[in-house]
């Protein structure tokens, strides 16, 4: 080792650990890699089907799904990219992301081709990633809350209400 190895050791990548405050099970976590690879697949065959015609926005709307698919894996199966250098950190950064903004950017993916050419290969191609962009969407709406905390909101407002009633009906008499 040279003396400058010494000072600045190379630091480690650290692992993309999930952040805690998503609110998100492990269980739902997987459950939206495993769509979001689903929709990669759906993505890949359908855009190279869409691909094989002689209408121009049909061929552009299947080389931008099959950017969805490539993106889509390049985010929640770098794995599958493993001869691509920069696999491991866009994964890393997309990781990072809020799930509201992953499930902007999913269904935004998935609905351009749809708008560029509206065949039923472009629809049954991106239904699964367009559904992956609404996991994630669903996810950010966060945790559904227990039935007691509900049941004390609502007797609260209807004591408000009557309240309020009883208010009105005070004052016009």
């Amino acid at each position: 080792m040279s003396s400058q190895d010494e000072q600045f050791p190379a630091a480690a990548p650290e692992p993309a650990a999930p952040s805690a405050d998503d609110g998100m099970t492990w269980w739902y976590r997987w459950l939206c890699r495993i769509a979001g690879v689903l929709g990669g697949l759906s993505c890949a065959f359908a855009g190279l089907w869409n691909c094989v015609t002689i209408n121009p926005l049909n061929i552009a709307a299947g080389v931008w799904m099959m950017l969805n698919a490539f993106v889509l894996f390049l985010c929640e199966a770098p794995f599958c990219c493993q001869f691509i250098e920069f696999a491991n950190a866009v994964s890393t950064r997309a990781d990072k992301l809020r799930p509201w903004q992953k499930a902007a950017f999913y269904c935004g993916m998935a609905a351009f081709p749809v708008m560029l050419s509206l065949t039923l290969t472009t629809l049954f191609g991106n239904a699964i990633a367009f559904a992956t962009g609404v996991l994630y969407g669903l996810s950010a709406l966060g945790k559904k809350g227990d039935a007691i905390s509900y049941a004390r909101i609502h007797q609260q407002q209807k004591q408000m209400d009557e309240e309020k009633l009883t208010g009105a009906l005070e004052g016009q008499a």
